[in-house]
């Protein structure tokens, strides 16, 4: 398990990179620090391998605290954007470099080496030299070099950065194979939130030095804390459209410039002392039912763009001042011919919100429903 407890770090110039982060690793998992660029993901990371020294602030490892530990001292294993392998060594002797260095026989370390190898299918390719390989073949034997150690935790600094689409996939499968085959807790940085959700336990998404929210990637694309989570979590990205809530009679209703729907009891009991407030409606794209013909509570959106997937039809269009992507459900009336031509006349859908959907406080963009 690692524990990180109120860590915070300043560069020059009084810059605060980190502030008062908390966050706990249980034993075996794998985690992701997700965000965007000078977010402090990687900054968290160096401070766990001990490349930085916090400012404050405490790092354990199980019961032991390695704060001021260097990192030959801390059983980690590093795994870098950029492989970082030694050119005139074979891939044999790069797996087993760490292995040297702490004195091991040279048959002893090259059978760990043939070994970890086997793991990560690359085994044919040990009598070979780094610059006979491919990217996706340095980055398996980064891996292995990384791993051969058997480290108490590995870190991985956005290894798949340098690979293509295809291949970043691959990679990913390979990476989280290994990690619940050995069950060593892994840490990984990464901007890219599709990797994030598909190969950690827990995401950790940060924005200028504090964390957002830490959470399963299910409750982070479900139920974000707040609007930045909301906007950062999710492929298409979430839809926002602004309202205010009005408490009648008949019911809590989200009102808008140009409509009015009743809010669904769930919501509508957590919206209960909110009469007048400002907030912004989240909606994921296959979160809106559609029709050719308005109706009572249905939302006008103006086509833009018609876009066919091949999995699915994607319709974009203007909703007030917001842009709204809508995933057309199964079972539509409508084909892809006929959206395309209802968008060249300058046509519209009318969308309806299904029970399920997110509501923020334009203000602070704290999620109100939770």
């Amino acid at each position: 398990m690692i524990r990180i407890e109120a860590l915070r770090k300043e560069f020059d110039k009084g810059v605060v990179a980190l502030d008062s982060i908390d966050l706990t690793f249980e034993e075996g998992s794998f985690v992701a620090l997700l965000g965007p660029s000078g977010c402090g993901k990687t900054t968290t990371l160096n401070c766990i391998a001990g490349l930085l020294e916090p400012t404050s602030g405490s790092i354990y490892f199980d019961e032991q605290e390695v704060t001021n530990l260097p990192p030959k001292d801390r059983n980690i294993g590093m795994v870098f954007q950029s492989y970082a392998l030694y050119p005139h060594m074979k891939v044999i002797d790069n797996i087993a470099f760490s292995l040297k260095q702490k004195g091991m026989p040279k048959a002893e370390r090259h059978e760990k080496a043939r070994k970890m190898a086997q793991k990560l299918q690359i085994e044919h390719l040990l009598e070979r030299m780094p610059g006979e390989l491919s990217g996706g073949q340095q980055q398996r034997v980064s891996m292995a070099r990384a791993l051969v150690k058997e480290p108490k935790v590995l870190l991985l600094d956005e290894p798949m950065s340098n690979l293509d689409a295809r291949l970043k996939i691959e990679i990913r499968d390979e990476i989280r194979r290994i990690q619940q085959d050995l069950g060593v807790t892994s840490i990984i940085v990464t901007h890219d939130q599709e990797e994030a959700m598909a190969m950690a336990d827990k995401i950790a998404i940060l924005d200028n030095g504090h964390i957002q929210q830490f959470d399963t990637p299910e409750m982070l694309y479900h139920h974000p804390a707040n609007l930045f989570v909301a906007h950062f979590m999710g492929n298409p990205p979430m839809n926002f459209i602004d309202a205010s809530v009005s408490i009648r009679e008949d019911g809590t209703w989200l009102q808008g410039e140009t409509f009015a729907v009743r809010a669904p009891a769930a919501i509508a009991e957590k919206l209960a002392q909110m009469d007048g407030k400002a907030v912004v409606i989240g909606v994921r794209s296959h979160q809106l039912d559609v029709s050719l013909a308005p109706a009572p509570e249905t939302l006008e959106l103006k086509l833009s763009i018609v876009e066919n997937l091949g999995k699915e039809v994607m319709v974009s269009g203007e909703l007030g001042e917001s842009r709204i992507r809508v995933t057309m459900p199964d079972g539509f009336a409508g084909s892809y011919e006929e959206l395309t031509t209802l968008r060249r006349q300058g046509g519209s859908v009318y969308l309806g919100l299904q029970k399920e959907f997110n509501v923020f406080d334009k203000e602070s963009g704290v999620n109100l429903i939770g």
